[in-house]
């Protein structure tokens, strides 16, 4: 690198040597090991909800988005638009096209309310699905919750090569030569942004995944994550496997959890692999002689010595002082009426106890070393002790020590009734089986709709129970798919009265199937009926609204019980949820007062989503808006500072604060004796709270 650049110096050319210069230099800060992919030009975004205006950046609504246009006159229905990679002129019809917003262009995102289904009226917790592209709805998130989320799942597009995934409204199909550093740019940008909104001191991140780009998923989380603990899980999903023309059947895929900080597993008697043995009673009593290598008397001076029992009784008397290597056993006096019991191997070799003489009279005197109860052998009696596990368990009372026998040991028994575990790397499960409880499951409550390879429900809910250990959890799912973990979440709140809160994001593509007939039928993205077939809308709300209320999509109840559980899927869940869509504000054409009632429901997540989302209809701006029933408060014409601030005296549930002044001086004098609210300023020009997009 040296020479090349002392051959750069000798270009004449001042400007072109400098920019040579700078692009080697950026070479040269390239990493030269670990995951390397080309970087590809980010997604483009499509604004449905803008107005076409000349001057404005168009694309075909069902063409590739990067092909962009720009609209030079509009007449009537007809927009005349230049292609800006051609210079061609090209007239289009209005509802042919659609403004687009390219990586770097401000964009300013909203929330439009479409729906709600409430089941618990007395319930303050609200779940959420954004029908959104989710990088831009992860930007938006950001803003509301950077830091705070306790975990987030994922079941990212597997790019198997079965346009499974679009890149740029483009299927990536296999004979793509950059599928794999496509679905690695697309992943890269979500995940730096999913980083931001976990808690760094305390939460967790779950990835799906198959063998297509695990390998790949694996470098990358670990460039991005590198301060975390990650591991990854192999979980069987079908016993009946998934044919491979002329390799294995795949059985099972990949999980990846990332733990970030003190985040843990939480232990279980259910280990995950041994289905039917997880909850049998662990092994309590170990043999005190050492086994394995280094067992001998010669391997440990102070391991070597007499226990005296009562032969008659089979009771431990006493323990005796170690003797020095050399110095004969027989040498050692035994009480009278007594016996001693020495290690020794099977074969007759002079062995060693597992502990110190400490270790072993502190366990005698707790009936925590005994002699076995049937094992008289040539050499005598064996002694039986737990292991320093074990004493542990003791401590933290998940053994209990049930009484003291007639001849000084234990009795010992596990509270639980079976030992806690970690669970194992291999999940295998049939309640894991994505056929029976995904599919068969979901088909209960969508009859015939159909959604290709839903997770297990039950699959879902372990990997969550495993890792969330806050009953208040917030929990998000941007590949939010049919809705499966918000599902889950419901479930696992049912069960143990959580009170875990769940974001979910999808967007509302159509099925590759879909999209051909409704094309022919002259329909576009964007359309009614079009929208009305797309994943959000034909599958995940209509999910979660059944889910809720223990009904398919006919109205019927769901008549079965979830599995192993009391819980009747048609009694539905105590839950809320509200149905929004990420729109995004023209700057240029937007009152004050519609940009305030638009954002609205952005400030309410901002305030922790809590009760139902309050509607504003009038169009003349108000002074301020208390709202107890969502512990939050805004105030928008700083005047009217002394009022705000009587209302919040009387109503000290308010836990969230916004302040609209431009002045950061005197929002801080507003704010400075609000202790344990939180308190948020807003500028007086409300987009500029929200722009996102900007390439930073």
């Amino acid at each position: 690198m040296a020479l090349l650049q002392d051959l750069i110096m000798q270009i004449d050319d001042t400007a072109l040597r400098e920019r040579i210069l700078q692009e080697t230099d950026k070479l040269v800060k390239q990493k030269k090991f670990g995951l390397v992919f080309e970087e590809h030009l980010p997604e483009c975004t499509p604004l449905y909800d803008m107005p076409i205006t000349v001057g404005r950046k168009v694309a075909l609504k069902t063409g590739y988005v990067r092909d962009i246009y720009t609209v030079l006159k509009i007449d009537g229905s007809d927009v005349i638009c230049e292609s800006r990679n051609t210079h061609e002129q090209s007239t289009f019809q209005m509802n042919e096209i659609v403004v687009v917003a390219e990586f770097g262009e401000p964009i300013y995102p909203t929330l439009k309310l479409l729906d709600t289904v409430e089941n618990a009226p007395d319930s303050d917790l609200w779940h959420t699905l954004i029908e959104a592209d989710n990088y831009h709805a992860l930007q938006l998130l950001e803003y509301l919750y950077a830091g705070k989320v306790d975990c987030i799942y994922i079941d990212p597009p597997y790019n198997t090569g079965a346009k499974d995934w679009k890149y740029n409204n483009d299927y990536v199909d296999s004979s793509d030569a950059y599928r794999h550093s496509k679905w690695l740019s697309f992943m890269e940008k979500r995940l730096k942004l999913a980083k931001k909104l976990l808690n760094p001191e305390d939460s967790v991140l779950i990835v799906t995944i198959d063998e297509k780009e695990y390998l790949h998923l694996g470098c990358l989380l670990e460039e991005i994550f590198s301060d975390a603990r990650i591991q990854m899980v192999s979980s069987v999903i079908s016993s009946q496997g998934s044919t491979r023309d002329g390799l294995f059947s795949r059985a099972d895929e990949y999980i990846f959890f990332v733990f970030i900080g003190k985040s843990e597993v939480t232990k279980s008697e259910d280990d995950m692999l041994n289905e039917g043995q997880s909850s049998t009673k662990s092994q309590l009593w170990f043999q005190f002689v050492r086994t394995g290598k280094g067992n001998l008397r010669e391997n440990s001076k102070n391991l070597f010595y007499p226990i005296f029992i009562n032969q008659d009784t089979g009771k431990i008397m006493s323990i005796g002082d170690p003797i020095p290597l050399g110095v004969p056993k027989e040498t050692v006096k035994v009480p009278e009426g007594q016996t001693v019991i020495w290690p020794m191997t099977a074969d007759g070799k002079e062995a060693r106890w597992r502990t110190g003489t400490e270790v072993a009279k502190r366990r005698l005197a707790k009936g925590l070393l005994r002699l076995g109860k049937t094992s008289r052998k040539a050499s005598g009696w064996s002694v039986l002790t737990v292991n320093e596990g074990t004493e542990k368990r003791i401590e933290r009372g998940e053994v209990i020590i049930q009484s003291i026998n007639e001849v000084g040991a234990a009795v010992l028994v596990e509270k639980s009734g079976g030992s806690l575990r970690a669970p194992k790397t291999v999940w295998n499960k049939t309640s894991h089986n994505a056929g029976w409880h995904g599919s068969k499951l979901l088909s209960k409550f969508l009859l015939d709709r159909k959604f290709p390879y839903p997770k297990s429900l039950y699959a879902v809910e372990d990997a969550l129970k495993i890792v969330v250990r806050k009953k208040n959890a917030l929990i998000i799912d941007f590949f939010a798919g049919s809705g499966t973990t918000l599902h889950a979440v419901n479930l696992l709140n049912s069960e143990d009265g959580g009170k875990r809160r769940c974001i979910m994001v999808t967007n509302n593509e159509v099925s590759e199937d879909e999209a051909k007939a409704l094309s022919k039928k002259d329909l576009h993205p964007g359309d009614d009926e079009w929208e009305s077939y797309g994943i959000a809308h034909y599958v995940t709300w209509p999910r979660t609204v059944c889910t809720i209320k223990g009904v398919d999509v006919d109205g019927n109840p769901v008549k079965d019980k979830y599995l192993n559980t009391e819980i009747d899927m048609s009694d539905g869940f105590r839950a809320n949820a509200v149905f929004c869509k990420l729109s995004f504000l023209d700057k240029t054409s937007v009152a004050l007062g519609r940009q305030f009632k638009e954002l609205i429901p952005v400030l309410w997540m901002k305030g922790g989503a809590v009760g139902k989302c309050p509607e504003f209809y009038t169009e003349e701006l108000p002074q301020m808006m208390i709202l107890p029933e969502n512990k939050m408060a805004v105030l928008i014409d700083e005047v009217y500072y002394q009022e705000f601030d009587k209302e919040l005296d009387r109503h000290p549930e308010i836990k969230t604060v916004f302040i609209v002044t431009d002045s950061e001086s005197a929002y801080r004098e507003m704010t400075r004796h609000y202790d344990g609210k939180d308190c948020y300023q807003l500028y007086r020009d409300y987009l500029d709270n929200f722009r996102i997009n900007t390439g930073r």
